[in-house]
């Protein structure tokens, strides 16, 4: 009896012992999920953030602002949620991130015209709006497909995105062919102008009315007819055939009286 006692309570502290491993193994779970989450929230608080400290170089609309916002609002609620040690924290940044909302709602909407904006001259600001646009698209997309925004405003936005990215394309490959062109590379500067050309081209086909693209259809073709009129004028004259210089010679020696 003593024996099957014994065996009995062996196999208690087994179950037991298995069944606290198994809590604590969930638990470690359930806490490396939470971790992993509240990571992939700030991470997205921090690139919608670094978005929103660019978008005072080029002319965004009050529109991606809002998404750009309600984007930062949603990961703050939900790292509240994940972190009882921060929430105070994450509180007090949503209070504050929601009184911007609310004036940017209560606001006429703007969007800044878009013929105004003008490419940098330093290469890193340059570098700079060029991921700064690529992200925003990215999240322009991924809010669109979330159901988040509007049909009708992620059209109007994803179009005025592409658009200064053309315009940061074609300035960036006209200003490298006037750069090469100042260095006395004619033929990277016409390589550069030729492509820029090529992608206006391309474009003009399918928005001919652009005023955009007319006006540099016009400035490459310009920047172009002066690149080739420079390469010419720096080519080396042809040297003229030394035979040809003996016969003008003999033509023209004094004759010889027999």
């Amino acid at each position: 009896m003593i024996i099957v006692s014994v065996f009995v309570l062996i196999g208690v502290l087994l179950l037991l012992i298995i069944g606290t491993s198994i809590i604590q193994q969930q638990k470690a779970r359930v806490e490396a999920e939470r971790r992993t989450e509240l990571a992939r929230q700030r991470a997205i608080i921090d690139e919608t953030e670094a978005v929103l400290s660019n978008t005072g170089l080029i002319p965004c609309s009050s529109n991606i602002v809002l998404v750009l916002y309600k984007r930062i609002e949603e990961a703050l609620n939900i790292a509240a949620s994940l972190s009882p040690v921060q929430k105070n924290d994450y509180e007090r940044r949503l209070y504050d991130l929601r009184s911007q909302i609310e004036v940017l709602n209560s606001s006429p909407k703007s969007a800044p015209a878009i013929e105004q904006f003008r490419l940098p001259d330093n290469d890193r600001q340059v570098l700079t709006l060029v991921q700064t646009l690529k992200k925003m698209k990215a999240i322009l997309r991924s809010e669109h497909n979330k159901g988040r925004v509007e049909p009708a405003v992620f059209s109007q936005e994803e179009l005025r995105i592409d658009s200064l990215q053309l315009r940061i394309n074609v300035d960036s490959m006209l200003a490298r062919g006037r750069a090469a062109c100042f260095m006395k590379q004619y033929g990277s500067a016409k390589q550069m102008v030729t492509k820029a050309l090529a992608t206006l081209h391309t474009i003009k086909a399918q928005t001919p009315n652009d005023p955009f693209i007319a006006k540099k259809v016009d400035e490459a073709k310009t920047m172009l007819d002066e690149i080739m009129g420079a390469q010419k004028l720096a080519q080396p004259q042809a040297v003229k055939p030394r035979a040809e210089e003996d016969d003008i010679d003999v033509l023209f020696q004094p004759k010889r009286k027999w």
